[in-house]
């Protein structure tokens, strides 16, 4: 064991925390006193014994390498891990049922907030901070639909669905696809609980891009269609609070007809977002689509991607103003850079791609670092550059674990 007491006591309490897990709590855990624990983790008792390093780390659901390899550590600080999509899957798991009369039920006030959070840590990347976060926050919601009273009852639906949509968008992310469509689906349960059009926008959404990567494609297309097809009167009627969603269904349609190399409907799904984004007064957040023109216009690059044109891609996105992906969060900023690594790649210009990617990851480490898409194609430039370029691409793969 190489790291000294100071660091692998810093590294159980870094865990300990992420786990959720107090002190006492912890320590009974493992068979220990809080006082042997605090000493731990403030470096005055070192982890010398192999058995206690990895009784530790087993209770923490982490390979003892986490707390004893600087490399190792980072790398799983850096992205979510096993034990974090299992609670993730464990909250999907669980149906509310009415809390005993002594409990308190939570406040949809303090639950918005912490939903507020979370959907900040999706557009800034932060997977890490959801994964810790999400499982509460869906369980609490669930708890406040149904206990919360009438006035309060649409914004309780909105916050679990809100939950929903969330897990459904990092499973996917992560490529749980298994458990993104019963996520989705839950969402859109949520949504007609209340008869909410916003929810079911947003649910739709997500139910669209989860049967997208189960390769119902033609089903997800009809999904978004015929929800933007039963929103178009409320759309004119309040553009304020639906017309970024009405844009976004379109968005995703493009992209799925585009995984079906459906040029001609993928176009016409850009078309009818582009119009809707010029509606719209420049470019600003509506409800955390970040819908504007400039998403539109990244949505056309990897639907470009996607349809197998990447020359036509490339092209694209010289037409983009460099200022206007400023507003956009990392999240989106960092999708773009891999869809033009991908597009790059393709066309040969390998050195370009690595370059690409690079940027990508210092927009949004954990797209880079932990991403499955990610890795592929760091794998593809590690056999594909040379010189310069492929230095910065083995720096890359040894930062996110990827074997050169």
């Amino acid at each position: 064991m190489s790291d000294n007491a100071g660091e692998i006591g810093e590294r159980v309490r870094y865990w300990r925390l992420r786990r959720n897990l107090g002190r006492k709590q912890f320590a009974d855990m493992i068979g220990r006193s809080t006082s042997w624990l605090d000493k731990v983790e403030s470096g005055e008792r070192n982890l010398t014994r192999i058995p206690v390093v990895e009784l530790v780390a087993d209770a923490l659901g982490i390979d003892p390498g986490v707390l004893t390899d600087a490399p190792t550590a980072a790398r799983a600080a850096d992205c979510v891990d096993a034990a974090e999509v299992s609670a993730i899957r464990a909250a999907l798991g669980r149906y509310p049922c009415l809390p005993a009369s002594t409990r308190e039920p939570p406040a949809v006030a303090h639950l918005a907030r912490q939903a507020e959070y979370v959907d900040h840590a999706w557009a800034s990347s932060h997977f890490t901070a959801i994964a810790q976060h999400l499982p509460k926050l869906m369980e609490a919601a669930q708890t406040a639909a149904l206990t919360a009273p009438p006035a309060e009852q649409v914004h309780a639906h909105r916050i679990l669905v809100t939950s929903y949509r969330l897990a459904s968008s990092m499973l996917l992310k992560f490529e749980s696809h298994d458990l993104s469509w019963p996520a989705a689906d839950r969402a859109m349960y949520t949504a007609l609980e209340v008869d909410d059009t916003w929810s079911q926008a947003r649910a739709a959404r997500s139910v669209a891009r989860a049967m997208t990567a189960a390769r119902q494609r033609t089903g997800a297309v009809d999904v978004l269609l015929n929800m933007s097809d039963r929103m178009r009167s409320e759309v004119s009627e309040q553009p304020a609070s639906l017309l970024s969603l009405y844009g976004m269904l379109h968005l995703a349609a493009a992209i799925t007809a585009a995984e079906q190399e459906d040029t001609s409907l993928a176009l016409s799904m850009h078309r009818e977002a582009s119009r809707a984004a010029e509606r719209m007064e420049g470019h600003y957040d509506t409800h955390h689509t970040h819908f504007g023109r400039a998403n539109v216009a990244i949505h056309r690059v990897a639907a470009l991607v996607r349809l197998h044109e990447a020359e036509a891609a490339l092209d694209f996105a010289t037409t983009i103003p460099r200022n206007a992906l400023d507003g956009l969060p990392p999240e989106r900023r960092s999708t773009y850079l891999l869809d033009l690594t991908e597009a790059n790649a393709r066309c040969g210009n390998h050195a370009e791609a690595a370059r690409t990617l690079a940027r990508a990851g210092r927009t949004a480490p954990q797209e880079v670092r932990c991403r499955p898409m990610a890795h592929g194609l760091l794998r593809m430039l590690l056999s594909n550059t040379t010189g310069e370029p492929a230095r910065m691409v083995k720096q890359m793969a040894r930062r996110a674990g990827v074997p050169a």
